[in-house]
């Protein structure tokens, strides 16, 4: 008699977070209907804002991943160890490598953070390139390791000749961003892999990777078992659209990835169980990508044909954004997008004539080019 009890009411509770479930679902299915290049920002005084700062993906996470979050809902209750493991592997698989060479986070943001305590802890200084993404550096001056930035050569890309040239015994991190934000554009692979080779055992090299996929440049994953000292840090937040559900890994050497991991408060936990059902759905939906890759492509072309146009140069851009040089061009251009509700037009480097401005929906840079021109 207890048995049949429970087992009826074992029965009774999956129907009733079958029945949640499909309710989440019906209840969510207008909200994941409209179309993610809505305007969704609104000027109290104008109307709609397209919203162009960040480097988001227009298009919103994949479809596979938006039902495998409303899905993971219900199971929240529990700690998603199965599913990190999951995602581990499936990311180590797609490099030949095993679970043992990745670590996950609440974003690659996160594990910079990791990777420059770590070397903080090896009381010496860092190197990186200027302009280039510095949302990391302010912690890490915090915990000790100051970072010496050596600036782009005339044609802005990454020095890297006067990076090496600058490394010395008290270096133990040199940070690069390939693509470079918010340059955008590329470190040849073979000339980053001489780099890397060159670079001495004792210095840690920390390669952002988070725009590699609307490029058709090589990871440099691949040199992780020859390079101890090379960690790739990859996201979710760019190409795969899930900025705000905050998700990210890193790949390394085993015993490099256990220094990490030994700084984290629980090893590989930062990452809740809703974002890591979208994330693991998200690599697998290759056709999603594909798609995020191709209208990337046809509305950044809109947006350049507009700059060439106006007579404004540009760095050639294998990411989500445009690096432009607004000097010669008669209008402040961030003042005349903001006037007509697009924001996100924004300087890195004071003084000069240089913006960046993040790729949107064809829709949204069609109605750039027609501020503009």
């Amino acid at each position: 008699m207890y048995l049949s009890e429970n087992i009826i009411m074992d029965r009774r509770q999956l129907l009733k977070q079958a029945g949640l479930a499909a309710a989440a679902f019906a209840f969510s299915r207008d909200l994941f209907a409209a179309e993610t290049n809505k305007l969704r920002f609104q000027n109290q005084n104008s109307g709609p804002v397209i919203k162009l700062s960040s480097n988001e993906n227009p298009h919103g996470p994949s479809p596979q991943a938006k039902k495998a979050m409303l899905e993971m809902v219900n199971q929240s209750n529990r700690y998603p160890w199965e599913i990190t493991t999951q995602l581990r592997e499936k990311i180590a698989d797609a490099y030949q490598l095993t679970k043992e060479h990745v670590v996950v986070g609440a974003g690659s943001s996160e594990l910079l953070g990791t990777v420059s305590l770590m070397a903080a802890l090896q009381k010496g200084h860092a190197i990186a390139p200027t302009p280039t993404f510095r949302l990391w550096m302010p912690a890490a001056k915090t915990v000790g390791l100051p970072v010496e930035l050596i600036p782009l050569t005339k044609d802005k890309n990454t020095d890297l000749q006067r990076m090496k040239d600058s490394i010395t015994a008290q270096t133990k991190m040199v940070y690069l961003c390939n693509p470079n934000n918010p340059v955008g554009n590329i470190i040849p692979a073979n000339e980053l892999e001489t780099f890397i080779k060159e670079v001495a055992p004792t210095c840690i090299i920390l390669l952002d990777e988070a725009y590699t996929e609307f490029s058709d440049e090589p990871s440099m994953i691949k040199c992780v078992n020859d390079y101890p000292n090379l960690i790739v840090a990859k996201t979710f937040s760019k190409i795969y659209g899930m900025a705000g559900a905050r998700a990210g890994y890193a790949v390394a050497h085993p015993s490099t990835i256990k220094k990490m991991t030994d700084l984290q408060p629980w090893a590989n936990a930062g990452i809740s169980a809703v974002t890591l059902a979208g994330a693991l759905a998200s690599f697998n939906d290759k056709d999603f990508i594909q798609h995020c890759r191709t209208e990337n492509e046809k509305a950044k072309k809109t947006f350049t044909d507009a700059l060439t146009k106006s007579g404004m140069p540009f760095i050639p851009s294998h990411t989500s954004f445009v690096y432009f040089d607004t000097a010669a061009y008669p209008k402040d251009v961030r003042n005349l997008l903001e006037k007509n509700n697009i924001i996100g037009c924004r300087t890195f480097e004071e003084g000069t004539g240089w913006r960046r401005l993040s790729i949107g929906t064809s829709e949204e840079m069609k109605a750039v080019v027609n501020v503009l021109i």
